[in-house]
């Protein structure tokens, strides 16, 4: 089941975010891998916001949820060493997918959006301060603490209330998480895609440095 436009518009009045830590997951069925590179290396709705160059021969795209605990453990332990070894010297190119599996991780995809428009670096960092401040905004403060954020990256709090009730935005990261449900059989998070070949779940740098590796010499 996708986000309902009824409940998140409901739910996100600033006035309800409190009321959502009881909010229910995502309940996706999956089971075969991508059928091809280029399903999931294309963008659906949003562009995407990727680092590293467009010609590189390994991709990796990541399908996570700003809410998700593995997914802010990988991108404190794994996804740094990944960028300086790799993705820095121009060896690997990261594309960055939204997976929200609740409201609140909606909520944080859409500021993250808002904030850095079309720079993929700005994008990047919104992302790395929503995972590290995870346990402020998802457990508690949540309208507080997002609002905070989008002050500090220069949104007033009427630009972080209007992006946050952005229907057209919503429905745009609705469909991205609709066509990785059913074209890519994505159902949990992190997953990542290597050139295509799934990974689920949070995984070492000793794994990925492998799997690289590999794919750099072939």
């Amino acid at each position: 089941m996708i986000i309902t436009r009824r409940a998140f518009t409901a739910a996100l009045s600033l006035a309800g975010l409190s009321l959502l830590a009881g909010f229910s997951p995502l309940r996706l069925i999956a089971e075969a891998m991508a059928q091809s590179v280029s399903d999931v290396t294309k963008p659906v709705s949003l562009p995407d916001m990727a680092l590293g160059p467009a010609d590189a021969s390994v991709t990796i795209t990541e399908f996570a949820s700003m809410t998700c605990p593995h997914c802010a453990a990988f991108n404190a332990d794994v996804f740094p060493k990944i960028k300086s070894e790799y993705v820095d010297t121009g060896k690997v190119r990261y594309i960055f997918r939204e997976f929200p599996l609740d409201i609140k991780a909606a909520a944080g995809s859409m500021l993250a959006r808002c904030i850095a428009k079309d720079d993929a670096g700005k994008y990047f960092a919104v992302v790395d301060m929503l995972f590290k401040q995870q346990g402020d905004w998802v457990t508690k403060n949540t309208t507080e603490t997002l609002t905070r954020i989008g002050k500090q990256a220069g949104l007033s709090q009427q630009a972080v209330e209007d992006c946050l009730k952005d229907q057209a935005l919503l429905d745009k990261i609705e469909a991205d998480q609709k066509y990785a449900s059913e074209v890519l059989k994505v159902n949990s998070t992190p997953t990542f895609f290597l050139n295509g070949e799934v990974i689920k779940g949070e995984t070492s740098f000793a794994e990925f440095d492998k799997r690289i590796k590999s794919l750099l010499k072939s």
